[in-house]
């Protein structure tokens, strides 16, 4: 899967990413919620974006390659990534 970034930067998702790896990028994510139940903050989030980049983009992942991109990249490629993970989380097993 391929994804382009409002930057005109194009990155490549991994066909295959193991249930361990996803678990632990799932796990990875600590949320705190108001008492509403709305998000209040997520926890760790430059590490977690490096390493869901790193799990997940089918390319250059060395740190002379990822201190290139901006914030903005860093987060929409952990978005994208996420998004694609998650879908299957929406479909009950039977």
């Amino acid at each position: 899967m391929e994804f382009k970034l409002k930057s005109g930067r194009v990155i490549k998702m991994k066909k295959l990413i193991s249930l361990d790896d996803r678990d632990s990028l799932m796990d990875n994510i600590k949320y705190e919620m108001n008492e509403d139940g709305s998000m209040k903050s997520i926890s760790m989030m430059n590490s977690t974006i490096t390493k869901w980049i790193r799990t997940c983009l089918d390319g250059n992942t060395s740190d002379e390659e990822l201190i290139k991109w901006s914030l903005e990249d860093r987060t929409e490629a952990f978005i994208s990534f996420q998004k694609e993970i998650m879908k299957g989380e929406e479909t009950a097993s039977k």
